[in-house]
């Protein structure tokens, strides 16, 4: 599934690094706990972007339900404010798992290179980008079943096949 949730107004949802780091350790908790496999993320300023995969029906569901309980609060004591955090409920869709998967990776970890926020996506410290292309160590992700397919060892899955925008391949 490819998971995506805003902010509310598209306004900030981390504010300095220890915020990033918070919510990756309760993203890892919560797959954990409800048997959710992330493949790939982006934590973008006011979004964040995942791919995952969910053991049961009403994981994803349940995962991210976990995670809100825990970073909202969170923001909310350290930023003293009070409300929500996110606009509405989170987005998801299915992902092809023959097709899809490689081109999610893309849209997913080159999301900061079409912000225009860094000019290379491994350049980027909040996505799943190092670990995917080149093996860096990441213990939140999980391999998909589909990257078998693209090849037999981590230098034949590296870049430039993550990194796919609009026909085009970034490295």
């Amino acid at each position: 599934m490819h998971v995506a949730q805003r902010g509310s107004k598209r306004q900030l949802i981390f504010f300095e690094s220890a915020d990033y780091e918070a919510y990756l350790g309760w993203l890892r908790e919560a797959s954990t706990r409800w048997a959710c496999r992330v493949h790939a993320y982006v934590l973008m300023t006011n979004h964040v972007h995942l791919l995952m995969t969910p053991d049961d029906a009403d994981s994803v569901s349940r995962a991210m339900q976990y995670l809100g309980r825990r970073y909202v609060p969170y923001v909310n004591r350290s930023y003293q404010r009070s409300g929500t955090l996110w606009e509405g409920r989170l987005k998801s869709g299915l992902v092809q798992t023959e097709a899809y998967p490689p081109r999610c990776y893309g849209c997913i970890e080159c999301n900061p290179v079409r912000a225009g926020m860094v000019e290379a996506p491994g350049q980027y410290p909040w996505s799943s980008y190092v670990h995917n292309a080149w093996g860096a160590a990441n213990p939140l992700i999980s391999e998909h079943v589909e990257d078998h397919r693209l090849g037999a060892g981590d230098a034949e899955r590296q870049p430039p096949r993550l990194c796919v925008m609009d026909g085009s391949i970034e490295s």
